[in-house]
């Protein structure tokens, strides 16, 4: 978990549209401030059932004082969106972790399309905001299941009154998913894209970019990607900073034996979802298996994901 914290009191719970709900969270202490938040910020909520899961800040940066997040009650819930659908109350303190943001977005863009599905429209309403404050100019596609599925849409009908162009597709009512390649071939190939969503949608978006050679795209998954991943071997990591040298097997990662050794490293979601548990590499080839690092960034080898990504040397030299 992570080592700093922040002690948050539930001010307000809001209903947003069915099995969807906002958590306003406050100072539990008089006098503290929370760290100021960026466009596609998350945070981790640590839940009272032991639990801790990440949800993206939706209120604008500007907004100080406060986190507002979105929860979707999850069908296939491994525990933390049903407690706080179920055990949530107003009133009631957790801890939560400082923002951080593995979905930044680019401020210089001229023009942007973001591709929400369900859920998935949390990041984007702070960074939109950010946008139109800017002067920028961008459009929403915003896909859910059926029209009573669509949630915040208060705060979708302010932002197109400041000038967001908003399209809306429901599934029951357009006969099935969206036609990504019609919606994405008007746009130049200077415009930035962003999606967030359901594993398919994201699959298909990043098909139809390649397709139309479009390169400014920028992701942000629910849940680490399904794929095969290949056979894991026994490497050795040497903790420059605390002076140990530990040997990882090949059921383990790199952060379970790092926490087998006394070590605290920060983490959350253990998946190499939130970023978390991001760690610099000194020395060593890194077997990225993350789903925040971008092609480039892997390659540079300079940072890794240490609850999934794996050693492809013998020896990594990590600065922990």
């Amino acid at each position: 978990m992570s080592t700093s914290t922040l002690s948050a009191r539930v001010h307000t719970l809001r209903y947003e549209a069915p099995d969807t709900v906002s958590v306003e969270l406050k100072p539990a202490e008089d006098g503290v401030q929370f760290p100021p938040h960026e466009p596609g910020s998350h945070i981790d909520l640590h839940l009272g059932n032991g639990l801790v899961r990440n949800y993206s800040v939706l209120n604008p940066c500007s907004d100080s004082g406060r986190y507002v997040v979105g929860v979707l009650k999850d069908r296939k819930s491994r525990g933390g969106s049903k407690f706080v659908h179920e055990n949530l109350r107003v009133g009631q303190v957790l801890k939560i972790s400082e923002p951080r943001n593995n979905f930044a977005l680019d401020e210089a863009a001229l023009h942007s399309v973001f591709l929400a599905g369900g859920i998935g429209i949390t990041p984007m309403l702070c960074m939109l905001d950010r946008l139109l404050e800017l002067g920028r100019t961008a459009d929403l596609i915003y896909c859910t299941r059926s029209r009573q599925d669509a949630a915040f849409l208060e705060d979708l009908n302010f932002l197109s009154a400041r000038g967001l162009k908003v399209l809306y597709h429901f599934d029951n009512e357009e006969g099935g998913p969206p036609d990504l390649h019609a919606l994405l071939s008007p746009y130049s190939p200077a415009t930035h894209f962003y999606a967030c969503g359901p594993a398919p949608m994201l699959d298909a978006f990043q098909r139809e970019c390649s397709n139309l050679n479009l390169h400014q795209v920028h992701l942000e998954r629910f849940a680490a990607p399904q794929v095969p991943l290949p056979a894991a071997s026994e490497f050795t990591v040497e903790l420059r900073r605390s002076s140990k040298v530990i040997q990882v097997s090949a059921g383990k990662s790199i952060l379970d034996a790092m926490l087998d050794n006394g070590l605290l490293p920060d983490h959350s979601c253990r998946e190499g979802l939130c970023g978390a548990c991001e760690t610099k590499v000194l020395d060593g080839q890194v077997d990225h298996r993350d789903s925040i690092l971008t092609a480039e960034e892997r390659r540079a080898n300079k940072s890794m994901m240490i609850c999934v990504s794996r050693s492809s040397s013998q020896c990594l030299v990590l600065d922990a």
